[in-house]
């Protein structure tokens, strides 16, 4: 290892030397812990008595080799401190950890996997010219083999579940929440114990490795949810691991997090290259073909306030690390949970910005979900909420998410967000997500979301995948389907998202009707899209329209084998002095490929 690189915050292949690594018939054992006074292995090969490793370079690192540990066998590392005291600590770098609550490392070879998907690799990219719609998922629970609690399908049973519904429903990437260890099942993943460990919960390193892999070769793209900004508590992981602040600040009013957890102290090297490590691990390792970064407002800004300013070195981190791994993994997707109106978060390192590829647009989420919440004799006064966004489109490359954020503590489901009774919610809802795939930006929506759940979220328990017995539901469900294939099919939604020609207003000027028109193109194909979110019929509404075309029926919200009320059929309408009069059914949006 590049033992400066690692000091200075340089290096992205630290767990190559840091860790439990299998060779020479046995496994060598290295850590870093610079104020550690003494450190030994305890593990199942040696009975769980101390097995001393030795100090090497420049004393900060310590090493050993056990000739009797193997691939599958569980250790710990006891680490003294100063004061003559003592923790077990699991293995920063471990490649496997217990199922909670225990908590000893688990020696794993990253090698027990080959790859088959050679041909989705040399053809990735980051998706900015093609669509991208992602299912967000929480692995525990879009679906569980029984109602026990801590029962949960392996990686491999998921991919036998999870693949086919992702290809029927016209997914192509699936974003996982967090699957590094954590301790607490409540915390979903985000205050993590293992960075370098798939959770126990499902299986193993290399049966999360077949699942990446059987995705790829199926056309499907796997994003991995990565926590920079903050750790758990447990004192068995990272905090005073060193029995100093090794990791953390050491003071608490930088050093705890809004969320209880341990802020990283990302001005030290040796931090960088741990997290920029981590990050590359998941890349390198396990072909992932992107990380979202939770959190970011919290690195931009101290405790994520910006009343307390830039943090300055957290910013020059993520700008850097993103900077190393679009070097190694250009065609990978590197996105931001950010509800900063920091700039330049898309604008690449090399430009001063931050180098992501997207942004999550949390102003298009939230005013949309606040329009479509408003009562619809309000929607005038509210109309320009949802012409709002395309004032600062184009200052970030952005992605609409609907994700579990929004459908827990107290937020209500998606569907539940519709104004008015039960039977009213449908309509608007399929108007309100035509609305979200003709606006520019790529997609991701949560689990649930495609077929009206109604009950929040809750991690222990799986999607109420019964609802589909009601015919309004699997009505939906298939309106979803058919949206989303249609979205992957017209590169005229996606082609040119981050181009102002890829968009323009046909009509926004229609307070009083809440009708709104705009158009979508990639320089070639040519979509029309017009939306009704009044409670009311509008009749006779003139479409302003090109002479010279026809426009051809693409989607309704509103026809009759969606739950609505309108027998649509596939005609063509044809302009005449420049207008289509168009009767608009209440809550209805309709596309049209103009041709």
């Amino acid at each position: 290892m590049d033992y400066y690189g690692f000091y200075t915050g340089k290096v992205f292949d630290a767990y190559n030397y840091l860790g439990a690594h299998p060779e020479n018939g046995g496994v060598t054992f290295r850590t870093f812990a610079p104020a550690a006074r003494k450190i030994s292995v305890i593990g199942e090969f040696n009975s769980w008595n101390e097995h001393d490793m030795d100090r090497i370079y420049d004393g900060n690192f310590w090493e050993c080799h056990i000739q009797s540990a193997g691939p599958g066998m569980m250790y710990k590392y006891r680490v003294y401190r100063q004061d003559g005291t003592f923790i077990d600590h699991c293995d920063p770098y471990g490649f496997g950890m217990e199922l909670r609550p225990a908590s000893a490392s688990i020696v794993r070879s990253l090698g027990e996997h080959r790859f088959r998907d050679c041909r989705w690799m040399s053809k990735r990219t980051d998706c900015k010219a093609k669509p991208l719609n992602i299912y967000e998922i929480h692995f525990g629970s879009w679906k569980k083999p029984s109602d026990v609690e801590d029962d949960w399908y392996t990686y491999t049973e998921m991919a036998e579940l999870l693949i086919p519904y992702l290809k029927e429903y016209h997914y192509n990437y699936v974003e996982i929440m967090p699957l590094s260890e954590h301790p607490c099942d409540e915390s979903w993943g985000y205050q993590n114990t293992g960075f370098f460990s798939p959770t126990a919960r499902y299986g193993t390193a290399r049966q999360l490795m077949e699942f990446i892999d059987l995705c790829h070769q199926n056309g499907i793209g796997v994003i991995l949810d990565f926590v920079p900004v903050h750790f758990a508590v447990d004192g068995y992981a990272l905090a005073q691991y060193d029995g100093t602040s090794l990791y953390e600040y050491p003071h608490a009013d930088v050093g705890r997090s809004e969320w209880g957890s341990l802020n990283f102290m990302h001005s030290r090297g040796e931090v960088r290259s741990f997290l920029q490590s981590a990050a590359n691990y998941w890349l390198t390792e396990y072909h992932a073909d992107g990380i979202r970064m939770d959190a970011i407002s919290n690195i931009i800004y101290w405790q994520g306030d910006p009343a307390r300013g830039v943090n300055k070195t957290a910013v020059e981190f993520i700008r850097e690390m993103n900077r190393g791994l679009k070097g190694m993994h250009p065609s990978a997707i590197l996105s931001a949970e950010d509800s900063t109106s920091y700039p330049g978060v898309t604008k690449s390192a090399d430009e001063g910005g931050l180098g992501f590829d997207y942004k999550w647009d949390m102003g298009w989420m939230n005013d949309t979900l606040e329009y479509f919440m408003t009562a619809p004799e309000y929607r005038s006064r509210d109309y320009h909420k949802l012409t709002f966004s395309m004032h600062y489109y184009y200052s970030d490359s952005y992605l609409l998410p609907l994700s579990h954020d929004e459908v827990v503590h107290g937020k209500a489901a998606i569907l539940q967000k519709m104004s008015g009774d039960y039977e009213d919610k449908f309509p608007q809802a399929r108007a309100f997500y035509m609305y979200m795939y003709a606006h520019p930006g790529k997609k991701l929506s949560f689990m649930g979301n495609e077929f009206g759940q109604l009950r929040e979220w809750d991690e222990k328990r799986e999607q109420d995948w019964n609802i589909l017995s009601y015919p309004i539901h699997d009505a939906f469900h298939r309106f979803m389907k058919d949206l989303s294939e249609i979205y992957l099919s017209h590169p005229a939604f996606s082609a040119m998202d981050h181009e102002q020609r890829g968009f323009a207003w046909i009509d926004c000027a229609q307070e009083e009707r809440c009708i709104y028109a705009f158009e979508r193109t990639d320089g070639n194909e040519r979509v029309a899209a017009v939306f009704n979110f009044s409670g009311r019929p509008q009749k006779h509404y003139l479409l302003p329209a090109d002479n010279s075309a026809r426009y051809r029926l693409l989607l309704c919200s509103d026809a009759q084998i969606y739950g609505g009320n309108t027998p649509c059929g596939s005609g063509s309408l044809h302009p005449e002095n420049g207008f289509i009069p168009l009767d608009l059914a209440p809550f209805c949006a309709v596309y049209y490929l103009i041709v």
